[in-house]
């Protein structure tokens, strides 16, 4: 079973891989490079991947998926469309499908997957990612807004791996009990909240030192990388040392 609780018929011995989450491309290809054969024109890294791209996470090119014959596709519940995932499945494909909203989810979720999508053993790196964080939570918070677009104004709301991987860096998410986990909220009304910070990712939306924190003024903004921010992979092993660098505090 996935994540989902769905059942992946994944034959026993697993040679080639299509990846329709750049976490995921970036992780197979630390530890499986040559099982490899697809992935999404958002998967940025490693960033000489050479492998056949399928388009978007949400408009994932279906025939040419087919065509890669793979034995096992992976996707994840909040980056790719459920009806995308169906249609891959109603051609007889084997989808194994995350879902991730915690740090200690994405060392848990990524063990099964390599064990039983990828049919291998857990990689060495997933095991100095997880005592990367091992280190506790700092006494002192702080209060934090997160956007992550604009026009309309996006932030992070609940129950999400970003707002999980602040928490444990000292920074508690202002729209953590908010009902959706991306809520449209004005600007007017994040100023309003007065928080110690605003964390600029750049991604989804790319904000810069001149698009975004001139929005919130007397508020300090810290510009993150959205790789150490949202991805789940290899990253997370430098991703602890390279945020706190990022938020300060």
């Amino acid at each position: 079973m996935d994540d989902t609780g769905v059942a992946a018929a994944v034959p026993d011995r697993v040679g080639r891989i299509v990846s329709l989450v750049p976490s995921l491309t970036e992780s197979v290809a630390a530890t499986l490079p040559g099982a490899l054969v697809g992935a999404t024109d958002w998967c940025s890294h490693p960033a000489d991947l050479d492998v056949t791209r399928v388009k978007g996470t949400k408009n994932p090119d279906l025939e040419t998926i087919a065509r890669l014959r793979p034995d096992v596709v992976l996707a994840n519940a909040e980056e790719n469309r459920p009806q995308d995932i169906e249609a891959l499945r109603a051609q007889g494909l084997a989808v194994w499908v995350t879902r991730i909203e915690t740090v200690d989810e994405a060392f848990t979720s990524l063990t099964r997957l390599f064990r039983h999508a990828c049919r291998t053993a857990r990689p060495a790196w997933l095991d100095s990612a997880e005592e990367a964080w091992r280190a506790p939570e700092p006494v002192a918070r702080r209060s934090a807004v997160i956007p992550i677009w604009r026009r309309p104004w996006m932030v992070v709301g609940r129950d999400t791996f970003t707002g999980d991987v602040l928490r444990r860096l000292g920074v508690d998410n202002l729209y953590a009990d908010h009902p959706e986990r991306y809520p449209k909220i004005p600007l007017a009304d994040l100023v309003a909240r007065n928080p110690d910070l605003v964390v600029l990712p750049d991604e989804p939306y790319a904000f810069s030192a001149d698009d975004g924190p001139e929005c919130f003024p007397g508020i300090p903004a810290a510009l993150v990388s959205g790789r150490y921010l949202t991805w789940y992979g290899p990253s997370l092993v430098e991703a602890p040392a390279v945020l706190r660098g990022m938020i300060g505090g």
